[in-house]
C-alpha cells in the first residue's frame, strides 16, 4: 500500500477531491474523541488508542485539563468506491476562552461538522461556533453524538429518540436561518435526516449512522438499541464494524460539503473585498493553481526545531519552496523556506502544493494570524474578527532580571500563537500587560510561558479592562494648541449612533483609516443609514470610534490628516478618564488654523495639539466608564437553583431566564466581569462540583454612578497617574 503521505500528495492537486473541514461544538460534547476516530479509521493511528490518545491535544496542559486549546490541522485520505478524497481537518476548541481559535480555523475551511450532544442538545457555545461558521460562509452538517447515553442512561424508546433528534435538528436549522439572516446562500444550508447530512452515533463507542448508510447496508434502528441492551461487549464491537464512525461521517462530508473549487465562488466575495474582475480576483474565485499565490495564515505554531510554522489556507496559486511572498499587513517580503502538508497530525516536507489545500510554511517572519501572503502587494483578505474582546488583564514580570529580554521575545511569540490575547510591552518600565478572554485563558497562557517557554514569571492579580464613553454631545469645541502656538485645532465629540456602532461590531462596516478613494467604506456607512455627505467625511474607524473631517477649504489639511489619525487612535486607546480604551465616540475636526510653513507643523507640534484638542472635546461630553458584562449560562441540577441565584446576586448580577432541561436547570444571568474573579471556584462549592457555566454574550454597560469615582481613582493609582487630571 502506498505510504500515506504519498496518497495525500497524489490527491492534493485534484481540487474536486479535497474537502477542508472543521469540527466545532460546545465544550465536552466529544469533539476530540470524534476526530481521533476519524483519524484511526483513515489508518492514521491505532484503533485501540482512538479516543484515548487524543492525538490532536499536543500540549501537556490540554491532556491534563482534558480540553482542547489549540486547533490542530490533520489531513487524511478517505476512499469512496475506489476514489481517494483528501480531507483536511481542523479540530477546534469548544471552550469560550479559546473562541478566537475557532474563528481563525473557519477562515481556512469550507465546511464544518457541528457536533451536538444528544442529551444536552444545542448549547450557547454551539450557537457561537455556528455564528462564526456562517459569518465566513462555511457550510455546516450535523453530527448528534452520545446517542448511547439516550439508550443506556435515559432508557428512551426508538420513538422518543427520534422525537429528540427531530427537535435538535429543527433547533439547529432555526438557528442557522436566524444567524444567516439576509445571506441567501447561508440561509439555505439546512442539514436534514432525509438526505444524510445529519448523522448520529457515539464517538466514544466508534459507530455512526445516517439514513443513506442504513439503507445501503440494511441496518435498522432497533439493532443499535439491542446492541446496547445486551450485556455482550461483542455486540457493541459488531456495531462498530458494521457502521464505523469514520466511514459514515466522511461519506457525508464528501457528499454534502463543498470542494475548494465550489466553495471559493461564494466565499471569496464575502471574505475578500478586492476587485473580483482583476486577474488576482478571478484566480481566487476559481482556486486556480496556475494563478498568483494567495495564502491566509490562520495559525502560528512555534516549533523548537523548525521555528515558526504558519499554517493556513492556500486560496490561489501553487506554494513552492524558495518563493518570495509579500505580507500585506506587515508590508514586507519574505522567502518561503519550507512547505509542509499534514499527514495525520505530523508534518511532511514537500516541494510544492497547489491551491485548495491547508498547508504549513516556514520562513514567514513577522507574520501574524490573519495575514494575507501574496505574490506582490494585493488587497488583503478581510480581517478575522473575533466575537469577544479580551476583557481581563494581568501584569506579568520576569522573576529573574536576566530573563527580561527573553520574556519580551516569549510574549511576542505567545501573541502570535494566540492572537485572541493582547500583549502590551512597556520597555521603559519593564511591566508587560497581557489581556485575555477570561481567567482560564490567562492561566493557561501563564502556564505555557513557564512550562514550554521556560521563563519563570510572577503575575499580578487580574484586573478588568473598562471602556471610556461619552453620554452627550459637546456644547462647544475643544481647542488644542501646538507648543509653538502657531497651530490651533478644534474638535467636537458626541456619542456614535447605536446603529453605526452595531454595524461596525457586526463587521458590516470595515475598520481602518479611510482614503478618499475607499468607496466601499462610505458606501457601507450609507447603506447603514448615514447621510452621504457625512459618510464621505469619515477619515478613520478605530476600535468602534469614528473620526470625521468637518473642515472646509483649509489648505494644508491633507498634509496633517495622518498625524490627526495617529493621535485620534492614541486617545481612543488611552482615554482621558483613566487611560482606558474609548468606545462609541464620534470625533469631528471642526476647524484648524495651521502655520504656512511645513517645518512649523511637524509631528512634534501637531501631536500634542491634536491630543489635547480631542481630550478637551471629550471632557465636555460627560465622559463615564463602561464595564464589561458577560451573559452567562449556568447549568446545574435543580436542587442548586437557590445557591446559584444567591451567587448571581452576590456578584451584582441580574437573573434573566430559567429553563428546565430534564433534571438540569439552565439559568441565564448577566454579571459584571469585575465581580467574576474566582467564580468557577464559587460555582463549584455552591453546586457540589456539579454546576458548569459558559459565556453567551459580552457587552459593555455603564458602571453604576456610585462606583464611577472609586474605580477611576483605583485605575489611576494602579497606572501611576496623578489622582485627577
Amino acid at each position: 500500500m502506498a505510504k500515506m503521505s504519498e496518497r495525500v500528495m497524489s490527491v492534493s492537486d485534484k481540487p474536486d477531491q479535497i474537502r477542508n473541514i472543521a469540527i466545532c461544538a460546545h465544550i465536552d460534547h466529544g469533539k476530540t474523541t470524534f476526530s481521533d476516530n476519524l483519524l484511526s479509521g483513515a489508518g492514521m493511528m491505532s484503533e485501540d488508542l482512538a479516543g484515548k490518545a487524543r492525538q490532536l491535544d499536543f500540549h501537556e496542559d490540554e491532556a491534563a485539563r482534558g480540553i482542547t486549546i489549540d486547533s490542530a490541522a490533520v489531513s487524511m485520505v478517505h476512499s469512496i468506491k475506489g476514489t481517494d478524497f483528501l480531507i483536511n481537518l481542523i479540530d477546534t476548541p469548544g471552550h469560550v476562552d479559546f473562541g478566537g481559535d475557532v474563528t481563525r480555523a473557519m477562515r481556512a475551511v469550507d465546511g464544518c461538522i457541528v457536533l451536538v450532544c444528544a442529551v444536552e442538545g444545542i448549547m450557547p457555545q454551539t450557537e457561537t461556533v455556528l455564528k462564526q461558521a456562517l459569518r465566513e460562509r462555511v457550510q455546516p452538517i450535523l453530527f448528534i453524538n452520545k446517542v448511547d447515553r439516550l439508550i443506556k442512561e435515559l432508557q428512551l424508546t426508538p420513538q422518543q429518540m427520534q422525537e429528540r433528534f427531530v427537535k435538535i435538528i429543527a433547533n439547529v436549522n432555526k438557528k442557522i436561518k436566524d444567524i444567516a439572516g439576509s445571506d441567501e446562500i447561508a440561509s439555505k444550508w439546512q442539514p436534514s435526516v432525509q438526505d444524510g447530512s445529519v448523522c448520529f452515533g457515539s464517538a466514544f463507542h466508534n459507530w455512526a449512522m445516517s439514513i443513506d448508510y442504513m439503507q445501503e447496508k440494511g441496518i435498522k434502528f432497533d439493532e443499535i438499541i439491542s446492541a446496547y441492551r445486551s450485556d455482550d461487549e461483542a455486540d457493541k464491537k459488531a456495531l462498530q464494524k458494521r457502521a464505523p464512525i469514520h466511514e459514515v461521517v466522511l461519506n457525508a462530508v464528501v457528499k454534502h460539503l463543498p470542494s475548494p473549487v465550489k466553495a471559493t465562488q461564494y466565499r471569496i466575495p464575502k471574505i475578500w473585498h478586492g476587485d473580483l474582475e482583476s486577474a488576482f480576483g478571478k484566480s481566487l474565485l476559481s482556486s486556480d493553481p496556475k494563478g498568483p499565490v494567495a495564502f491566509v495564515i490562520t495559525k502560528i505554531v512555534i516549533d523548537p526545531q523548525a521555528g515558526e510554522i504558519c499554517a493556513g489556507r492556500l486560496f490561489s496559486g501553487t506554494m513552492k519552496r524558495g518563493d518570495t511572498l509579500h505580507l500585506n499587513r506587515a508590508k514586507m517580503d519574505n522567502r518561503i523556506q519550507q512547505v509542509f502538508v499534514y499527514n495525520g497530525a505530523k508534518r511532511e516536507i514537500v516541494d510544492n502544493v497547489p491551491a485548495g489545500n491547508i498547508i504549513g510554511v516556514a520562513g514567514l517572519k513577522d507574520a501574524f494570524p490573519g495575514e494575507s501572503c501574496t505574490t506582490g502587494p494585493q488587497t488583503p483578505f478581510e480581517q478575522i474578527t473575533h466575537i469577544f474582546d479580551p476583557v481581563i488583564t494581568k501584569a506579568i514580570e520576569a522573576k529573574r532580571p536576566q530573563d527580561l529580554p527573553k520574556l519580551v521575545e516569549v510574549l511576542i511569540q505567545v501573541n502570535k500563537e494566540d492572537p485572541g490575547i493582547r500583549v502590551e510591552i512597556n520597555q521603559e518600565t519593564g511591566e508587560h500587560l497581557i489581556s485575555g478572554m477570561g481567567e482560564l485563558h490567562l492561566e493557561i497562557i501563564e502556564n505555557r510561558i513557564i512550562t514550554e517557554k521556560g521563563v519563570q514569571i510572577t503575575t499580578s492579580p487580574p484586573v478588568v479592562v473598562y471602556r471610556e464613553a461619552i453620554t452627550k454631545k459637546g456644547a462647544d469645541d475643544g481647542e488644542g494648541k501646538s507648543p509653538n502656538k502657531h497651530n490651533r485645532l478644534y474638535f467636537r465629540a458626541e456619542p456614535l449612533p447605536e446603529f453605526i456602532r452595531e454595524a461596525i461590531k457586526k463587521g458590516r462596516v470595515p475598520q481602518g483609516r479611510v482614503k478618499s478613494k475607499d468607496r466601499d467604506v462610505w458606501e457601507a456607512l450609507v447603506a447603514e443609514g448615514m447621510e452621504t455627505k457625512d459618510a464621505r467625511q469619515v477619515r478613520d474607524i478605530y476600535n468602534g470610534n469614528l473620526l470625521v473631517d468637518g473642515t472646509r477649504g483649509i489648505v494644508h489639511i491633507g498634509e496633517i490628516q495622518e498625524m490627526v489619525s495617529d493621535m485620534f487612535e492614541d486617545v481612543m486607546q488611552k482615554g482621558p478618564l483613566a487611560n482606558e480604551p474609548g468606545f462609541g465616540m464620534l470625533v469631528t475636526l471642526t476647524d484648524a488654523k495651521l502655520h504656512e510653513d511645513a517645518i512649523h507643523r511637524g509631528p512634534a507640534q501637531l501631536y500634542p495639539a491634536v491630543r489635547d484638542g480631542i481630550r478637551a472635546a471629550i471632557a465636555m461630553c460627560n465622559p463615564v466608564l463602561f464595564e464589561p458584562i458577560q451573559t452567562i449560562l449556568f447549568d446545574a441540577p435543580e436542587e442548586y437553583v437557590g445557591e446559584i441565584s444567591k451567587l448571581i446576586s452576590n456578584k451584582r448580577g441580574q437573573l434573566l431566564d430559567m429553563q428546565a432541561e430534564g433534571a438540569m436547570q439552565q439559568i441565564t444571568a448577566k454579571i459584571p466581569v469585575g465581580e467574576m474573579f474566582g467564580m468557577s471556584n464559587d460555582l463549584r462549592s455552591a453546586t457540589g462540583g456539579r454546576g458548569s457555566s459558559s459565556v453567551i454574550e459580552q457587552t459593555f454597560e455603564r458602571l453604576p454612578d456610585e462606583l464611577q469615582q472609586k474605580i477611576i481613582q483605583q485605575i489611576r493609582s494602579r497606572k501611576g497617574l496623578s489622582p485627577n487630571e
